[in-house]
């Protein structure tokens, strides 16, 4: 293994103004279809919520190395993986959810970009805290309380993946 499975951060918990939690939130409100033209990833990053009321503004907030925790089916809708590659554009680093569209899903995976599995999670943490995920234990730990919560772990080929840094670079034996 030449990647850590234990990622440290500062989270955002995608919510409403009036702190209820945002769930299906499509591939659309993600990364709208007006921007579909832009090709360089790098780009896309300022265009991640670029849908999603409340949340427009994210872009120029976030910093490299944060973590956001969201909803439930996480990434509904379409198979656009700038969905996926506009927070790895900023820096974002994992997302932690309480459910996944199996097409964001995947795509994710195959970016090797880190997904946590954890129920009712954005009950428990709140933006700003820094937390500590494990990747292979599918743990979240509060880094002020230590609280720690219990989600999927990785499997193996998932590991393998991230691990290579995306499916095209698994030297699978």
């Amino acid at each position: 293994m030449s990647k850590e499975s234990t990622l440290r951060g500062r989270i955002w918990v995608v919510k409403t103004a009036d702190g209820k939690s945002i769930d299906s939130i499509d591939t659309d409100q993600i990364f709208h279809n007006r921007y579909l033209t832009i090709t360089e990833k790098d780009q896309m990053k300022d265009f991640a919520f670029s849908n999603l009321e409340g949340w427009k503004d994210f872009p120029s907030k976030a910093k490299p190395g944060e973590m956001l925790v969201v909803g439930k089916n996480f990434g509904a809708g379409s198979s656009r993986q700038q969905a996926v590659d506009c927070f790895s554009a900023l820096g974002i680093q994992a997302i932690i959810g309480e459910s996944f569209g199996a097409i964001y899903k995947r795509n994710a995976i195959n970016a090797g970009f880190p997904l946590l599995e954890l129920s009712d999670i954005t009950q428990y943490l709140a933006t700003g805290e820094d937390i500590e995920i494990d990747l292979l234990k599918g743990t979240v730990s509060k880094t002020k309380t230590g609280d720690t919560f219990q989600g999927k772990p990785f499997f193996h080929i998932q590991w393998q993946i991230y691990d290579a840094g995306g499916l095209f670079n698994v030297k699978f034996q």
